[in-house]
């Protein structure tokens, strides 16, 4: 079954979370509660992102739909796991930059 893009985006901010969790919070496995919090609110944003599919990624987004504190966290996980991807995660983070250019 194809996944949609708005799932894939919800895949790569989950997966982004947990690096940030697993490298700040000690966490092994398994998200702490605050980074738990993000990544439900992180996920159902883009599981009902008014654009469906042709949702931009979320920095390119005309519309700021994260409460202002959601948007900070989210900005320091994006700071952190960003550059980690290389590394870590590569085809994702390809198909994030690929998106980043499409929509």
């Amino acid at each position: 079954m194809k996944r949609s893009r708005m799932q894939k985006e919800a895949e790569t901010v989950r997966t982004m979370i947990s690096m940030y969790c697993e490298g700040n919070h000690s966490s092994k496995g398994s998200l702490c509660n605050d980074c738990m919090e993000l990544a439900s609110y992180a996920q159902s944003r883009a599981l009902s992102c008014k654009f469906g599919n042709r949702k931009p990624v979320c920095g390119k987004c005309k519309i700021h739909c994260y409460k202002p504190s959601m948007r900070e966290k989210i900005k320091m996980v994006m700071r952190y796991s960003g550059p980690r991807m290389i590394f870590k995660h590569p085809v994702m983070l390809t198909r994030h930059v690929l998106d980043l250019i499409i929509y």
